[in-house]
């Protein structure tokens, strides 16, 4: 082996030698954050990764999981703020997008809540997540004969899942479309056996 061969070498290995620290620290960091999560302290697992979203090279997971643990904190316009930082990171992420709804769905802003879905199906047009929270907010705001079509037409596409099946009988029981609200839960049922919305309903709906 040259001299400048066992340099090289050696002073990759010093590198390796004085980084495993950092590294380690860095993992029980993580895996610190997340039993405390799990132990429902969240603003201590917070102050975990704050140090990581608010540093440079930017940590684009950072950032989220901070959003994340902002909204379990009922810090919903901070956690928002957090997820449309990421978004600014990185444009292309779908999960910025959906993580952003949930804030605004806690605030019952439906209208942004189908605004940003929206901004998600033009990327993942039938991406489970953002439909659904887009039903949720077609719900809320009475809107029962788009959330009927809606809930129609992404079924189609998940035709094992029951919970569209319950947003479109739904719509159609709010609709006095009785008897198809009926063949939609007895559906749900097929799916989900003892189903209590789906069992009451039409147990006590003539």
């Amino acid at each position: 082996m040259t001299t400048q061969c066992w340099f090289v070498r050696t002073t990759v290995v010093l590198a390796a030698l004085l980084m495993a620290p950092a590294i380690g620290a860095q993992q029980n960091l993580w895996s610190e954050s997340y039993r405390l999560e799990y132990t429902g302290k969240h603003a201590e697992a917070l102050a975990l990764i704050e140090p990581l979203a608010n540093r440079q090279p930017v940590n684009e997971f950072a950032i989220l999981r901070s959003a994340w643990l902002l909204h379990l904190q009922g810090k919903y316009a901070e956690a928002e703020k957090r997820y449309l930082r990421a978004l600014e990171v990185n444009p292309r992420s779908i999960e910025a997008r959906l993580g952003a709804m949930l804030p605004q769905m806690a605030l019952y802003r439906w209208n942004d809540v189908i605004q940003g879905g929206r901004k998600v199906l033009a990327d993942s047009p039938w991406n489970y997540t953002a439909h659904v929270r887009i039903m949720i907010s077609e719900e809320a705001l009475s809107r029962w004969e788009d959330l009927a079509k809606h809930a129609a037409e992404v079924s189609a596409r998940y035709p094992t899942d029951a919970t569209l099946l319950v947003y479109w009988a739904r719509a159609e029981a709010a609709l006095k479309r009785t008897r198809k609200a009926k063949e939609l839960y007895a559906q749900v049922l097929e799916r989900v056996p003892g189903h209590i919305e789906a069992t009451t309903y039409i147990k006590h709906v003539p």
